[in-house]
């Protein structure tokens, strides 16, 4: 019988490999692939900026991670593409999925939830990164503070959240990766999402005094 988390070891190996991450960890959706990225980078007490006009999550997992929010005005009113949360080195990529796409140094995270995403998966998220020790902190802080064994064997010693995908869900990701190849082998790029967001600065649930 396969191990299931061998099956979202594969399908995070595929990620990494089409976007250019050295790892990547699956996670259940993309808000809180944001919330443990900002947990990570430890926004506690600090100020970071997003674009006024974003999905509501962003705002609420800022908050949730302990930091403070500052809106940033937005030309029209739609977003495309990836935008970096200024003040860390997260990035929400929730509109942005292509081959080579990682930065180095940053914790990238994607979205597959939804009818707009270029890999539909119904609900999922992942963080893309090059840092080891955040690799393995991802790994544990996405699945109750577990390591990847039965817990009747495991050495519970760190807090964590469920926020683990479902094997059926990464088997399923894992599948459709193939659309992002031609027939030679070769990743194809992915154009930029473009979605229209409401004004988020204009609600007061999100505003922080500075």
């Amino acid at each position: 019988m396969k191990n299931p988390h061998d099956i979202t070891a594969e399908f995070e190996n595929a990620l990494a490999a089409y976007t250019g991450a050295k790892y990547a960890v699956a996670i259940d959706n993309g808000s809180n692939a944001i919330f443990l990225a900002l947990m990570r980078d430890d926004i506690r007490g600090k100020k970071v900026s997003i674009p006024a006009r974003t999905y509501p999550s962003v705002p609420c997992e800022i908050l949730h991670a302990g930091g403070k929010i500052a809106f940033q005005p937005v030309d029209g009113t739609a977003l495309k593409g990836a935008y970096l949360i200024e003040g860390s080195r997260v990035w929400d990529s929730a509109l942005r999925f292509t081959t080579g796409m990682f930065i180095p140094g940053s914790f990238m995270c994607l979205s597959f939830t939804g009818p707009y995403k270029h890999l539909k998966l119904g609900k999922g998220g992942a963080i893309l990164t090059d840092d080891y020790q955040a690799w393995l902190w991802f790994k544990r802080a996405r699945y109750s503070g577990r390591r990847e064994c039965s817990y009747h064997d495991d050495n519970f010693d760190m807090l964590g959240w469920n926020f683990y995908m479902m094997p059926e869900i990464a088997a399923r990701g894992l599948l459709l990766m193939g659309q992002f190849y031609d027939l030679k082998g070769n990743p194809k790029e992915n154009e930029d999402i473009e979605l229209p967001y409401p004004d988020l600065s204009q609600f007061p649930v999100y505003r922080v005094t500075p």
